[in-house]
């Protein structure tokens, strides 16, 4: 039944993704993408830019996207229950935990060994949506193959993010618009 697998497709993500939306991409798009194939690789960075322009974690966002593309609204309600519940769970037993054993050097030297494992997970995911955007789904990163315009945008993006401290939303509209306007001007 194809709510029961939305259901324990998305319930291994949350409780394995740990640190936060943008660790859990890379198990996101194992299931969705390379296991059930219930999207392809492009529609799975359209999902992550949609997860990003809507409110809400992006994790819940993906499920309840996939959920509702699969399945509709009862699938949708599958994939977020699931992908919600061991969060709900493991927050609150963890909560209960660390204001009892906080000032524990093993709870804190655990905890700084996870933080480098974590931001090797949203490099990964990070780096697979880039090479989707500059060179296409299973595409071979090739010079003459970049999009170069996607690439200037997303190099902006990073100056006006990093250097000038711009709000993401704008940054999103931004690059939006530059887009669309180059699209009008060439008629690409």
């Amino acid at each position: 039944m194809i709510y029961l697998e939305l259901f324990w497709s998305f319930l291994q993500i949350g409780l394995f993704s740990f640190g936060g939306g943008y660790a859990a991409m890379p198990l996101i798009q194992e299931r969705v993408v390379t296991n059930h194939q219930w999207l392809s690789m492009p529609e799975f960075t359209d999902l992550v830019t949609i997860s990003q322009m809507t409110p809400g974690p992006i994790a819940i966002n993906s499920a309840t996207f996939v959920g509702i593309k699969i399945a509709g609204i009862p699938g949708a309600l599958a994939a977020t229950f699931g992908c919600i519940l061991p969060s709900c769970i493991i927050v609150t037993l963890i909560a209960k935990l660390y204001l009892k054993y906080r000032n524990m050097a093993m709870l804190q030297g655990v905890l700084n060994s996870l933080r480098p494992a974590v931001v090797a997970m949203i490099a990964s995911a990070g780096i697979s949506i880039l090479i989707t955007a500059l060179w296409g789904s299973g595409a071979s990163i090739l010079l003459s193959r970049t999009n170069w315009l996607l690439a200037a945008i997303f190099v902006g993006c990073i100056v006006l993010l990093q250097k000038f401290r711009m709000n993401p939303i704008w940054v999103m509209v931004l690059a939006g618009v530059v887009n669309t306007a180059f699209s009008l001007l060439t008629g690409k």
